[in-house]
């Protein structure tokens, strides 16, 4: 079992920047395919990114490619998005999760976070 707790949202003009922290309780960490998702108001929530295990390969919704940068720390069993050159599109309730599936679908993953909200204003 892991549990998710997600830190760093806030509320950010466009054109900056915000570092998302996600971290992991338990032992089998570093066994996970970690993601971000993230949900905005009246819409369905949206795959962001994702990493292996090792953190060798990543993933990215076409519209972060450039902008966000996910990584990894399994020794300290920690998951980040840096987020740059943001904009209110943006702008969404961001939840880290847990699989063992490399898919964008949030089927695919088994532990979830509560959310932090990043607000961007224009």
């Amino acid at each position: 079992q892991v549990q998710l707790v997600e830190s760093g949202g806030g509320l950010v003009q466009a054109g900056g920047s915000l570092r998302l922290l996600c971290a992991a309780s338990g032992r089998t960490f570093s066994r996970y395919i970690m993601g971000w998702f993230r949900q905005a108001p009246g819409k369905e929530r949206q795959f962001v990114a994702a990493i292996t295990w090792t953190g060798g390969s990543t993933d990215y919704l076409d519209s972060v490619k450039g902008r966000f940068t996910i990584s990894r720390n399994n020794s300290k069993n920690t998951v980040y998005l840096q987020m740059n050159s943001l904009k209110p599109e943006d702008t969404a309730v961001y939840s880290c999760a847990a699989g063992n599936r490399w898919e964008r679908d949030s089927g695919a993953y088994d532990y979830w976070g509560q959310g932090t909200q990043v607000t961007v204003s224009s």
